[in-house]
């Protein structure tokens, strides 16, 4: 089940990521590889993770495929390497929930915060073209750790999505 969504102002936030595009059926693979690809880097190079994992869905094209990071802010930039990038989550502000539950609920939940955000005339900072809805930042933050708590009903999730300024 979601909070009531809130407005919150955001500063920009360095983050390291591994990028992929995929089908929708295939939206597990970028946490399965990625996310350990990702933290096993970070720890060999003396970067520190700051929060929580999430996936930046970068463009969206339901029929298609999404671009999708699988990312974490870090406490420092460092050097590309392979497929480690490094970028700024923007500034500004974003309209966020909190979901409590498992994974597959998530869909229900962006469509509340997307829905809340329309009834109140909140635009996002998205541009949309023929290869889908391409997002200044949409992020699922993993705030539970499924090998730590085994249940989902317990899993936390924060959405954010950047509005237009």
């Amino acid at each position: 089940m979601p909070t009531i969504p809130q407005i919150e102002a955001r500063p920009a936030k360095s983050y390291a990521f591994i990028a992929y595009s995929v089908p929708m059926s295939a939206v597990a693979k970028p946490a399965d590889e990625g996310f350990p690809a990702l933290f096993a880097w970070l720890g060999q190079h003396g970067i520190a993770p700051v929060g929580a994992p999430f996936f930046n869905y970068r463009r969206i094209d339901m029929t298609g495929t999404l671009d999708i990071e699988a990312g974490v802010a870090v406490s420092r930039l460092g050097e590309a390497s392979g497929p480690i990038q490094f970028g700024t989550l923007p500034a500004g502000k974003f309209v966020t929930t909190t979901h409590t539950g498992p994974y597959d609920q998530l869909y229900d939940a962006t469509a509340m915060l997307i829905g809340w955000a329309k009834e109140r005339g909140i635009a996002w900072d998205v541009t949309e073209a023929a290869d889908g809805d391409h997002f200044a930042c949409r992020l699922e933050i993993y705030e539970t750790d499924p090998s730590d708590v085994p249940d989902p009903a317990n899993w936390v999730t924060r959405l954010e999505i950047k509005t237009a300024d």
